[in-house]
């Protein structure tokens, strides 16, 4: 099967304990997905390490990069293919220096074309954009609108990801104006009948893209 132009990116709920593993095998499992953010907030780092352990294992079992928000010394502790940093976290030179350059790096640019330029030109992997539709997940203070992802897919080769609320639903604007990745989280663990499905419905609109 030809991969789709576009591709889906999870992100974990900030609670991933109890079944959650269980949850995230059930997403994974169902269809294709190229990556998982691990995003935890205010846990020390060795409670964070326990708690992301079992889900990189379900990450390498299943060919899909593992990428860790904000802490660039749990993703060297882990081994992780990934880290995701905001602006206010650490910058991305210091990162690059501290990971070396098999570590993939997205930086979040909110809806700044200047940012994302800044991003790119540091040698960020990926600029994610956000948020486009309104989100549970965290506070909605920026909100780009599509001129901004067929702007970036136009003049650059780096992939963006479009961020914030995405269902099955409302994605099809985001695949048509040129996002490379859907980075998801309640759209997948809030869907009523379970991960699984969301992952399969997302799935079946992105093979079409």
């Amino acid at each position: 099967m030809i991969d789709p132009d576009c591709q889906l990116y999870l992100i974990s709920p900030l609670e991933t304990g109890g079944d959650f593993p269980q949850q995230l095998k059930a997403a994974l499992e169902a269809g294709p997905v190229a990556a998982f953010q691990f995003r935890v907030k205010d846990l020390a780092q060795q409670e964070a390490a326990r708690l992301a352990a079992p889900l990189k294992a379900l990450c390498d079992e299943h060919d899909v990069a593992f990428v860790v928000n904000d802490d660039i010394a749990l993703a060297r502790q882990l081994g992780a293919d990934g880290v995701h940093l905001g602006q206010s976290d650490e910058n991305l030179k210091n990162a690059r220096a501290e990971l070396g350059l098999d570590v993939q790096i997205g930086i979040t640019c909110h809806d700044s074309r200047h940012l994302a330029m800044e991003a790119g030109e540091g040698g960020a992997n990926y600029v994610a954009f956000g948020a486009f539709f309104p989100t549970q997940t965290k506070e909605t203070v920026h909100t780009p609108g599509l001129d901004i992802l067929q702007w970036w897919s136009a003049m650059m080769e780096i992939p963006c990801v479009a961020i914030g609320g995405i269902t099955p639903e409302n994605c099809p604007p985001l695949v048509e104006a040129g996002a490379d990745f859907l980075a998801v989280c309640g759209g997948v663990w809030n869907d009523p009948k379970g991960p699984a499905h969301a992952v399969r419905s997302f799935n079946e609109i992105l093979e079409k893209s």
